[in-house]
C-alpha cells in the first residue's frame, strides 16, 4: 500500500481532484475523482479509492513527496487495518 500511494503522489498530475469538477466545497474536495471504470482503468480506481480513504492531513501533504511518505508511513504503522481473518 505504501508503494502504491507513493506512486500516486509522484504522479498526481495524471489524476483529477474533485474540487475543479464540483463547484460546491465539500468534504470530498481533496479526494481524487475516479475515472469511468473499464478494464484499463480498474487499477486506477482501486488506487484512487485507497488514496481517498486517507485522512485529510495526509492528503494535504501530497504536494511534498518526502513529507507525504513520512506521514503515510507513521499512519500505516500506527493502525492495524487488517485482521488475520481477512
Amino acid at each position: 500500500m505504501f508503494s502504491l500511494l507513493t506512486f500516486l503522489v509522484t504522479n498526481v498530475d495524471a489524476f483529477k481532484l474533485n474540487s475543479p469538477i464540483h463547484s460546491t466545497n465539500t468534504r470530498q474536495s481533496f479526494d481524487l475523482h475516479p475515472p469511468t471504470t473499464n478494464l484499463t482503468k480498474a487499477q486506477k480506481v482501486v488506487l484512487i479509492k485507497t488514496y481517498n480513504n486517507l485522512p485529510l492531513s495526509i492528503k494535504q501533504l501530497s504536494h511534498d513527496t518526502d513529507k507525504f511518505k513520512v506521514a503515510l508511513k507513521k499512519f500505516l504503522l500506527a493502525g492495524s487495518f487488517y485482521s488475520c481473518n481477512e
